[in-house]
């Protein structure tokens, strides 16, 4: 039987222990610790022999031992097997005293501190699972015959060119010039190779940001309901995190001045253009009196414009970035939307002496950088292709979008209301108060149904009647079979109120 992995077991021929025990001893040990797991394959008695140099009998022998104690098991001619019926109680005792010191089955706890923010890792899917993301588009609407070949084309060059060392700690050159090029034009940013650091997404660029800002102590504002990983970005850093006061129309400067008042506030992190979870844009006054106060009370800006090429309602609003007169805003935007969130490309824009710091931060936790991946995306950028892509794509997502709506109205309307998104690739659902918000999750969980709960945008525990539906990545068919699977754990609390 062919094994993927060689098991190792040793014997000391200077001890008295005879070389049967020592096999037998050797097996068992190595099952009690959990290397060994039931239903893995154990060397053939003829293959460990020889690896040990010895006779094969006294393999025989002391596989024989181990089966009639109930440790392995043959199985005809596919091989020697450890037991799934094995007796396996100190395996478990092990396991669970681990698991209350916060260790793996695999290895002990440590008995060192350890800093940073523990968070449940999120499971696989069950198969079958409709997904609505919180909002990542659908790499099957992608051109692969165009990537591939700038791709290939890309590794073919760097290759031949000895250019996959390392190499400019702030990304490719001409993928920052293609940027910057995109960014003066379409958005405003006098933005050049200089002041443009690429990274491996928009979270690595959030969390940059942080490391430059702030230090232990220092108040961050968001709003109440923002995105998770970013305020994770910055407590990650020490930062203690203030929220901001929304309404129907984003942040509420108000609310942020009182912060202002009350704290000495470094630095506030903003989706304007779509709000992530709520998808509103700010408006152009709330935006021209968030710059009015950095530059009353001193604290930087920083603007996450995650999805800025989805927009359906007329044209994008400019970024904030565009309008900055005082030098207070940190421009974060990404790529990976755009093709695929796999490809991992994303960058900041800021005077050219953050953009070295920053870069300097990037020579900590990503030397190598990605030379491949962003000389393919250069030359998407430089023929065209990356921009024929985007209307296409912009098409796909806004029928998406209109579909989504229709069917929210027809089949939820009666408990559900949303406000209309100018854009972006995913639906805030606002949903009747009388909802359980914990049972309509499992519910949908039994339902094979995944969504993002209002909850886990808010800075505080406790229900958020709303939930977000990102469609992007999902097609009529995949979208009705979501909404009927999420009108039908709806209507288990429906049906048992009457």
């Amino acid at each position: 039987m062919l094994r993927d992995w060689k098991v190792q077991v040793s014997v000391n021929r200077e001890k008295v222990t005879p070389l049967t025990v020592q096999i037998t001893q050797a097996v068992v040990d190595k099952i009690r610790s959990g290397l060994l797991r039931p239903g893995e394959a154990l060397p053939g008695s003829r293959e460990l022999a020889a690896k040990l140099g010895i006779n094969r009998k006294t393999v025989i022998a002391a596989y024989d031992e181990l089966i009639s104690h109930g440790w392995l098991v043959v199985e005809g001619k596919r091989g020697t097997f450890v037991s799934p019926k094995l007796p396996d109680i100190e395996v478990e005792q092990r396991s669970r005293s681990m698991r209350k010191a916060g260790g793996t089955t695999g290895l002990p706890g440590p008995d060192y501190p350890v800093y940073g923010i523990e968070r449940e890792l999120p499971e696989s899917a069950p198969q079958g699972t409709i997904e609505f993301t919180d909002g990542v588009p659908d790499t099957r609407v992608i051109e692969f015959n165009a990537i591939s070949a700038a791709f290939r084309l890309a590794l073919i060059e760097s290759a031949r060119g000895n250019q996959m060392g390392y190499a400019d700690p702030r990304g490719f050159l001409a993928l920052r010039r293609q940027i910057a090029s995109m960014l003066r034009h379409e958005r405003g940013l006098n933005a050049d190779e200089n002041t443009l650091c690429v990274v491996r997404g928009s979270q690595m660029g959030i969390f940059l940001a942080a490391r430059i800002l702030v230090r232990p102590g220092d108040v961050v504002a968001m709003e109440t309901l923002t995105y998770p990983a970013a305020r994770d970005a910055f407590r990650s850093c020490g930062a203690t995190v203030v929220g901001i006061e929304q309404d129907e129309h984003g942040l509420i400067p108000a609310s942020l001045e009182k912060l202002c008042r009350r704290h000495r506030i470094k630095a506030i992190y903003l989706t304007p253009h779509h709000q992530f979870p709520t998808t509103v844009t700010l408006t152009a006054d709330r935006r021209l009196r968030l710059l009015t106060l950095a530059e009353q009370f001193g604290f930087v800006i920083v603007e996450d414009d995650y999805d800025h090429e989805f927009h359906f309602t007329g044209s994008p609003m400019l970024p904030m970035a565009s309008i900055d007169r005082f030098g207070k805003v940190i421009y974060i935007g990404s790529l990976s939307k755009v093709l695929a969130p796999g490809l991992r490309i994303g960058y900041i824009v800021a005077p050219a002496s953050i953009i070295n710091r920053i870069a300097y931060e990037v020579t900590l936790i990503d030397r190598q950088g990605n030379t491949v991946t962003e000389r393919a995306a250069a030359a998407l950028m430089d023929n065209g292709e990356l921009k024929r892509h985007i209307r296409r794509a912009l098409k796909i997502y806004q029928a998406r979008r209109d579909f989504l709506m229709q069917l929210v109205a027809e089949r939820l309307g009666q408990i559900a209301s949303f406000q209309p998104p100018d854009g972006g690739l995913a639906l805030w659902l606002q949903l009747d108060s009388s909802i359980d918000m914990g049972r309509l999750e499992r519910d949908a969980k039994q339902e094979r149904l995944q969504y993002l709960a209002g909850e886990r945008f808010h800075d505080k525990p406790g229900p958020i009647h709303a939930i977000r539906l990102g469609y992007g990545a999902l097609n009529e068919q995949e979208m009705s079979q979501g909404i009927l699977r999420l009108d039908r754990a709806l209507t288990r609390q429906t049906n048992m109120k009457h």
